[in-house]
């Protein structure tokens, strides 16, 4: 399974048409990044790619790394100037080649935290820079426990299947860094709960970022799973209008030692 994505595949329709909050949202890292013109700028797990344009209008030279095949091709047509390589965060073979690694929405599903951050290290020049946002201690955690209050009563008592992510705190991943040889600046950790789009928009945001769970579940029992998970959640994230997921972001910039 690769680390940037652990998804075995993504909907980038589905993606792009419902959940642009991601890089909208990621409009405000890439403000802290600040990036320069004739900056080499690695945007590790880029997506379809809308971040790597920002950064590129910069005048930056930026390429875009991302390790699922659907979204490479995405962004490739999206921006078919901009360079974007297929490639797993464990293993990038970029050795002191950019001035700042850039990352927004997309460790969190790195959950070889510790070798991805050897990576960036190795990735960095030195006194290049490491500006990243993503789930933080908490993350989502109305949606997970509504997953795992459901899925028992359709599994037959089967096991759930393991978390894909990875949400750490500050204490967590700072010192996770430090070991890398990455001294952290600055770290945030904040809430951030985000609207969703459409009546439907938590079935949505389950199918793109969570359907792993539910395909665990034989096929008659995913849609009655879903829909029971939907109502455990609508006390909490439905204002009557519109549905929000519980985001809590980590945000970090650090510089390679």
């Amino acid at each position: 399974m690769d680390s940037v994505a652990t998804k075995s595949s993504w909907d980038t329709e589905l993606y792009e048409a419902k959940h642009n909050f991601v890089w909208k949202f990621g409009a405000g890292v890439v403000e802290l990044l600040d990036p320069k013109p004739g900056e080499r700028i690695l945007d590790l797990g880029c997506g379809t790619g809308q971040l790597t344009a920002k950064i590129a209008e910069s005048g930056a030279q930026v390429t875009g790394l991302d390790a699922s095949p659907e979204m490479i091709g995405q962004a490739r047509q999206n921006f078919p100037g901009l360079t974007f390589v297929l490639g797993n965060g464990t293993e990038m073979p970029f050795r002191s080649e950019f001035d700042a690694v850039f990352s927004n929405a997309a460790l969190h599903w790195m959950t070889d935290a510790e070798r991805v951050a050897g990576r960036i290290a190795v990735a960095l020049r030195p006194g290049g820079r490491l500006v990243v946002e993503f789930g933080g201690k908490g993350n989502i955690a109305h949606i997970l426990h509504a997953i795992h209050t459901v899925l028992p009563r359709f599994n037959d008592g089967a096991a759930i299947p393991a978390a894909r992510t990875y949400f750490p705190s500050i204490a967590e991943y700072g010192p996770l860094l430090e070991a890398a040889g990455l001294e952290v600046r600055t770290a945030w950790l904040f809430d951030r709960r985000t609207p969703l789009e459409g009546a439907n928009g938590m079935e949505n945001w389950i199918r793109q970022f969570k359907w792993y769970y539910f395909e665990s579940l034989p096929r008659d029992r995913r849609e009655p799973a879903l829909a029971a998970t939907i109502e455990v959640l609508r006390p909490h994230l439905w204002d009557g209008d519109h549905w929000a997921a519980d985001y809590r972001r980590l945000r970090i910039v650090a510089v390679k030692c």
